[in-house]
């Protein structure tokens, strides 16, 4: 069985691997496919401005795209022209995938309150980027009625130690103090798409991907500092309203029979201290 990545970054290239230890064989679509590793069948191309050649015998497609900078243009040109370039191959090829699932974002939930947030929720994005990334998901629906979508929280590990990085400069920046975040560990996101995909059960068409614990963000930056022994960072307060306030639930995953390997910030940041020999005893 052959598994296309549409964006073999970061998380598509872990999503890549996954697959080929189950013994699948895996093709990977970036710009600059010489950077992917030698498991993966790595074609170079740029999907914002050429179709693909979808292999015979494709049968499960991720779509993992990536914009070059957070403008509404840079994110029409990733995850709309590069999504109609995929899907326009699927059509003229002999192929027929059993399953396509397309990586999103929470962003589409524009919720300020705190409140709880499921895929039940209405969507309400700003203008803006992540209204483009509601336009893809639902242009992904109209041509493959069947696809999941995935919208994914935001995604630390290794290589996204953004947090980290500000406790140890002892200076941090929040939204608010009181605004709740939500995240997921890059290998969880990665662990989830091979789930969705691979499971006996047909998946449903849309699942958020976030782990147990979302959190006011302030108290993330409190813990990292225990587990660093540093002291806790002057926080300075941003007052933007990227990301939101809201808490969300995991639920629907979670009853698929997905398990987290790292259920919440405590479990996920721990492994990426101790991997790096930094953790405080």
């Amino acid at each position: 069985m052959t598994v296309l990545i549409a964006g073999c970054g970061d998380l598509g290239t872990e999503v890549g691997l996954r697959f080929v230890e189950l013994g699948h064989d895996v093709v990977g679509l970036r710009r600059d496919a010489s950077r992917l590793p030698s498991a993966i069948s790595g074609r170079s191309i740029d999907l914002s401005l050429e179709k693909p050649v979808v292999p015979l015998g494709t049968e499960i497609v991720i779509v993992a795209l990536a914009a070059d900078s957070l403008t509404p243009e840079s994110y029409t040109t990733a995850y709309v022209n590069g999504l109609r370039n995929l899907l326009d191959a699927l059509d003229e090829a002999p192929v027929t995938p059993r399953r396509v699932l397309l990586v999103s974002s929470t962003a589409v939930y524009d919720v300020n309150d705190g409140s709880w947030v499921d895929e039940l929720t209405p969507t309400n994005p700003r203008p803006g980027t992540a209204a483009v990334l509601l336009a893809s998901e639902r242009m992904l629906h109209t041509r493959i009625p069947e696809a999941v979508v995935l919208r994914l929280a935001g995604i630390y590990g290794p290589g996204r130690e953004r947090l980290i990085t500000q406790v140890r400069a002892g200076r941090a920046t929040v939204s608010a103090l009181s605004r709740h975040t939500n995240r997921i560990h890059r290998d969880d996101a990665s662990a989830a798409i091979v789930h969705l995909m691979t499971r006996v059960e047909p998946p449903a068409q849309l699942y958020i991907g976030v782990d147990s614990a979302p959190v006011v963000g302030i108290d993330v930056l409190n813990f990292l500092a225990g587990e660093l022994g540093l002291p806790v960072p002057i926080v300075v307060e941003t007052n933007s309203r990227r990301g939101g306030d809201k808490r969300l639930r995991n639920q629907r995953l979670l009853d698929t029979g997905f398990g987290f390997t790292y259920p919440s910030y405590r479990e996920g940041y721990r492994a990426i201290l101790e991997s790096r020999g930094t953790r405080h005893e």
